[in-house]
């Protein structure tokens, strides 16, 4: 059991109903956290509640919130009540298209989630982060690098990045801003990349990229994340993280 330092804060997980979000929401709970998951569906966001509840045996709030709409995020974080101590913006999406295919609306969905969603869960988090605090802020090993066939996603996550370093150095000393970047992870989300590509590739292709020879589990970068966002890790801010099996030291 790791101790992060985080008993009794307030953490709120945009995306915590699934994958990534999850699993670093049942760390922080496992921590004595007070967590709060936030997320579009109610019916996803009340079974990762239960699920929650029976890994850690600790109470968990679902807060339904549409992290592209300003007002949502206003409503979710008042609603909430009271300081914030951690925010992770783990919300997002993934979509495969080559430049010459995208639409304008396949742009502003990849956009609106991962760029404006976390710019307006941020902003509506500011004024419950008065006593200080952490945001952790999650891109990926493309927006560090980029990746095949996918120059959207990339650039979102690409602004992440950007956006990361520039709150640290807005919100210091009294919040730190800090990004995570995964590379593939085993998660609702690629199982639906893999389903999207109609066999174009498999799990062992993909973990035949990484020198460690596989791709990651959640429960490896919820490790970060936590320890990230851990009042003892009071030093560092502006941080870009890869965590990513050796994938961007090639």
């Amino acid at each position: 059991m790791m101790n992060y330092g985080c008993k009794g804060l307030n953490v709120v997980i945009s995306g915590g109903t699934s994958g990534i979000g999850l699993a670093t929401a049942e760390k922080f709970l496992a921590d004595g956290a007070n967590v709060f998951i936030l997320g579009r569906s109610f019916l996803r966001g009340t079974m990762a509640v239960q699920k929650l509840q029976v890994l850690t045996g600790s109470k968990v709030f679902y807060v339904p919130c549409d992290v592209t709409n300003k007002e949502d995020c206003q409503k979710a974080l008042a609603g909430i009540g009271g300081m914030i101590d951690v925010l992770v913006n783990a919300a997002g999406v993934y979509q495969e298209q080559r430049l010459e295919n995208m639409t304008e609306e396949d742009f502003s969905n990849i956009f609106d989630t991962n760029v404006k969603g976390t710019l307006l869960l941020t902003q509506a988090a500011l004024p419950y982060m008065y006593g200080g605090g952490s945001i952790v802020n999650i891109a990926s090993d493309a927006g560090i690098s980029g990746n095949y066939g996918c120059p959207v996603y990339c650039a979102s996550k690409g602004a992440i990045v950007a956006l990361t370093k520039a709150l640290a150095l807005d919100y210091a000393p009294n919040i730190r801003v800090n990004c995570v970047c995964p590379a593939d992870v085993d998660t609702p989300l690629l199982r639906k990349q893999l389903e999207d590509s109609n066999g174009g590739y498999t799990l062992d292709d993909m973990a035949d990229a990484y020198p460690l020879g596989r791709i990651g589990r959640a429960e490896e970068i919820a490790h970060v994340i936590c320890s990230v966002a851990s009042p003892m890790n009071s030093f560092m801010t502006g941080a870009v993280i890869p965590v990513d099996g050796g994938l961007t030291a090639k």
